[in-house]
């Protein structure tokens, strides 16, 4: 009886103990904040330097979910963004607040991966040949014109009388096939 006694008030002293803190004034309690905007950042050291972030200009899309059973606004928002195909499908779309906006309502269904170019932007007439990789790395391969060296070469290869050309090996391969020891 004592000690059930003793539990009890042990249990509201602590409970007690506990309530008597108030709300901590943020003012006295987090100083030195900086404020972004509306939004306060208070950093863990005083001599704390932000990186410098700068944001993707597009997004690599993809859908990674089913459309079957979802709502059909969720379903036109894929459809917009043209992603309502197979789900391998992807699309690249601009970072603007109002694609942002709309990806934000599908971030369950869709996989975003910012695009990079680590070999430089594409020009127009590099169009055809630039590879999107699905990390989001955009390749661009430069088209290298002929150069004379290269066309020396080839004619020196082609000229070239112990040179393995396709006959050569066929006929080899069968001397072979006839006599293997």
């Amino acid at each position: 009886m004592l000690l059930c006694n003793f539990l009890t008030t042990f249990n509201q002293t602590s409970i007690n103990i506990l309530r008597r803190y108030g709300k901590h004034n943020k003012k006295y309690v987090y100083k030195n904040g900086v404020k972004y905007g509306n939004i306060y950042y208070y950093p863990r050291t005083t001599d704390h330097q932000d990186s410098t972030v700068i944001p993707a200009k597009l997004f690599r899309v993809q859908r990674i979910k089913q459309l079957k059973g979802n709502p059909y606004w969720e379903k036109d928002l894929l459809r917009e963004l043209g992603l309502d195909g197979r789900q391998s499908d992807f699309t690249v779309v601009k970072n603007i607040p109002e694609i942002n906006a709309r990806l934000w309502k599908i971030k369950h269904l869709i996989k975003v991966t910012p695009m990079t170019f680590p070999y430089g932007e594409p020009k127009e007439h590099d169009i055809n040949h630039t590879f999107l990789k699905e990390n989001g790395e955009c390749i661009v391969t430069k088209d290298i014109g002929p150069v004379d060296e290269r066309i020396e070469a080839l004619d020196a290869f082609e000229k070239d009388v112990k040179r393995l050309d396709t006959e050569l090996l066929r006929k080899d391969t069968r001397l072979k096939w006839l006599n293997p020891w």
